[in-house]
């Protein structure tokens, strides 16, 4: 069964830091590209960070730019999402995607999804 799973979320004040985490299983995802998603209550969801298969090329929502970095250790089927400097906005369920094709911002492109993890910003 293929699957993402998630790891890391949790409740920190403004200003910290958490690190996400998305292991993979059931199949190799190191020719996908990975991406990073958030959902606020009553919001749609929305595009947080991608990265190609490589890892060489990445690429940010204005709103996280350099605060957020994702990284991927394909030896591991492991994506990352370091967040610092968190704001309250930053509040939301976070998961993680995979697609098959090149770099996508629109989450319906995106075939394979974790099934989530929080992350709560307290002011």
């Amino acid at each position: 069964q293929v699957q993402l799973v998630e790891s890391g979320g949790g409740l920190v004040q403004a200003g910290g830091s958490l690190r996400l985490s998305c292991a993979a299983s059931g199949r190799t995802f190191n020719s996908y590209t990975r991406g990073w998603f958030r959902q606020a209550p009553g919001k749609e969801r929305e595009f947080v960070a991608i990265i190609t298969w490589s890892g060489s090329n990445t690429y940010y929502a204005d709103s996280v730019k350099g605060r957020f970095t994702i990284s991927r250790d394909n030896a591991k089927s492991t994506v990352y999402l370091q967040m610092n400097s968190l704001k309250p906005e930053d509040t939301a369920i976070y998961y993680c995607a995979a697609r098959s094709g090149g770099w996508a911002t629109a989450s319906y492109s995106y075939e394979y999804w974790g099934q989530g993890t929080q992350v709560t910003v307290s002011s």
